[in-house]
């Protein structure tokens, strides 16, 4: 088999996530976008090491199994991969990929997982709250497109004015939007000359209320296609009158009741990055708010336009509910949650009502902005929200987690945050993760540190996507076999005196350990003033104790950083001998 070549063949499976594994003679070749049982041409683009990687040329048969109902844009469309499926087949095919690959790496462990098989998403169509729209051209110079990009292109763009995902509300905003501006002889953002005006539509929909939140995204520049002249001084009341229009357009159609829901805000977003993403460098409100508000599992939350949510509601309260479910009973009121890479906070405060505290961390600022406003706007007063990285934050906290749930971006928990979370050596771990291979390479890690694979369950988040959700509850591993010894306790020989016993176990007690919180309060109860986490690290360091509870990169202060006064290095030390440290 050589790189340029083109063959014929059946796809027999379809690995994780969309790797169609398919034979030719004795070789086999991985062709993304192909579904089991289709028969294709293909070709190969890469042969290395005996692996052989083709692109997809034709569908020259269907597979059995495609029996269910597409649209128009299926296969030029980058979205879906399954929709030619019946949903009951697709949820077959991620079950299987998910079962392979935890199978692949828990045969390390001795004892056997309870395999749940995967959980559908309450709605197969039209289940989205949350579509980022691009504007473009299906060919080149071709007339204004505005939808997603053409499957495997990443300049032209297919208008998906039928798609099956989002309901009607999307699909109507979507033509009105292209039908305006098809009609202004407005430019669009070209991705690789940088020049134009419009890039994104961005719509989202509140699952539960109907409210839409609709934000078109701009650059700067001049809007019009310009003739030879270049474009005029002051063309900014022709800007004002594009953007009224936009508006104007888009309430006419709530005024006219076509729409299903209500407008809860129009923006017009201006973005001049040169990378390819929705973001704001100037945010104008042309109609309502920023926000509205949607409900999931009885709390509510407040969503804005880049605030993190998951974009199918009622998939997400099956996802949450598992997660809810594996965690359990925690055991008492005073028990403590970490909810790592915390986003919004969802999990965190559906945790709360079980737990005498729950601290989420999230890199995210706004979403931690926005967790701690949901919390409050919930009446949950335990929940504690920090932003910044977890591998940074985790040396900063002292208080110590009785579980941890961890829900990390697709790329998995950093291989350094890693040791860290292990280290807490929590009896229960719930491990949320939307992409399955990122699991499997983190759940080695634990695997060698002494956890094990109770049970596992798949979620479909995103039916008719590529994309999968699993859920992992881990157990500290119990010893395989006890050994059972006979003991009397009393005088006399072959007996074990009592006071002995008292006295050896006061010997090996285990120290209490002494947290930077508790030295911090004894100086200011002793001394009458404070000292920062730095200063204590400060003078542990010039003493040569080892830093194990505070690293070398501890806190910065906020002003430019000072040195202990005398006085307080003495506060210090005698705090350190208070406790035993010296």
């Amino acid at each position: 088999m050589k790189k340029g070549q083109v063959y014929e063949g059946v796809v027999e499976r379809v690995d994780f996530p969309n790797k169609g594994i398919v034979k030719v003679g004795e070789e086999t070749v991985i062709v993304k976008n192909s579904l089991p049982g289709q028969k294709i041409k293909l070709g190969v683009n890469k042969v290395r090491k005996g692996k052989a990687e083709g692109r997809l040329l034709e569908v020259i048969e269907k597979s059995p199994l495609e029996t269910g109902r597409t649209c128009s844009h299926f296969g030029l469309c980058g979205g879906c991969t399954y929709l030619s499926l019946p949903y009951e087949e697709q949820l077959h095919i991620k079950e299987e990929q998910v079962k392979k690959l935890l199978d692949g790496v828990l045969q390390a462990q001795k004892q056997s997982y309870i395999w749940e098989g995967i959980k559908g998403s309450p709605r197969a169509y039209s289940y989205r709250n949350k579509m980022e729209f691009s504007f473009g051209d299906e060919y080149k110079e071709g007339p204004l497109s505005l939808g997603m990009h053409k499957r495997g292109s990443f300049y032209d763009v297919v208008t998906v004015d039928t798609c099956e995902i989002v309901d009607a509300d999307y699909r109507l905003i979507l033509k009105t939007v292209l039908g305006y501006f098809a009609e202004t002889n407005v430019t669009y953002f070209h991705r690789l000359t940088h020049v134009g005006y419009l890039r994104h539509l961005l719509v989202r929909k509140a699952s539960r209320t109907g409210e839409i939140l609709v934000a078109l995204v701009t650059t700067s520049q001049y809007p019009f296609k310009q003739s030879g002249e270049g474009a005029p001084e002051d063309w900014e009341p022709a800007r004002r009158e594009l953007i009224d229009g936009f508006r104007t357009c888009l309430l006419a159609l709530e005024q006219e009741g076509t729409l299903q829901g209500s407008f809860a805000g129009i923006l017009h977003i201006t973005n001049d990055s040169m990378a390819d993403v929705v973001k704001s460098d100037r945010t104008d409100v042309l109609y309502g708010k920023e926000y509205f508000y949607e409900e999931l599992l009885g709390l509510r939350f407040k969503i804005s336009t880049f605030s993190f949510f998951q974009t199918n509601s009622y998939g997400a309260e099956v996802l949450y509910s598992t997660a809810r479910e594996y965690v359990g009973e925690l055991g008492g009121a005073d028990k403590t949650v970490f909810d790592l890479y915390s986003g919004t906070g969802t999990i965190a405060q559906l945790m709360a009502p079980v737990a005498g505290k729950v601290i989420g961390v999230e890199i995210v600022e706004e979403a931690v902005e926005a967790a701690k406003r949901n919390a409050r706007d919930n009446g949950l007063t335990n929940c504690e929200f920090i932003a910044g990285d977890v591998l940074k934050v985790l040396d900063e906290l002292e208080d110590k987690p009785d579980m941890i749930i961890l829900d990390p971006p697709r790329d998995g928990i950093h291989p350094k945050a890693l040791p860290k979370i292990i280290a807490y050596g929590v009896e229960r771990i719930v491990y949320i993760s939307c992409k399955p291979t990122s699991l499997v390479r983190d759940l080695e890690v634990f695997l060698e540190n002494g956890y094990r694979v109770e049970k596992a369950v798949a979620v479909d988040q995103f039916p008719w996507t590529a994309n999968v959700e699993t859920v992992v509850l881990l157990s500290q591993q119990k010893p395989d076999t006890t050994i059972s010894v006979k003991v009397e306790f009393g005088e006399g020989e072959g007996k074990v005196p009592l006071d002995k016993i008292a006295e050896r176990a006061e010997n090996y007690k285990p120290k209490e350990r002494v947290t930077y919180k508790m030295i911090k309060e004894y100086i200011e109860a002793k001394y009458g003033f404070k000292v920062h986490t730095a200063y204590i690290a400060e003078v542990k360091r010039d003493l040569g104790l080892p830093m194990y509870d505070a690293p070398n990169a501890v806190e910065e202060l906020k002003q430019p950083r000072k040195h202990p006064t005398a006085e307080k290095v003495e506060a210090i030390k005698d705090a350190l001998k208070r406790f035993g440290i010296i």
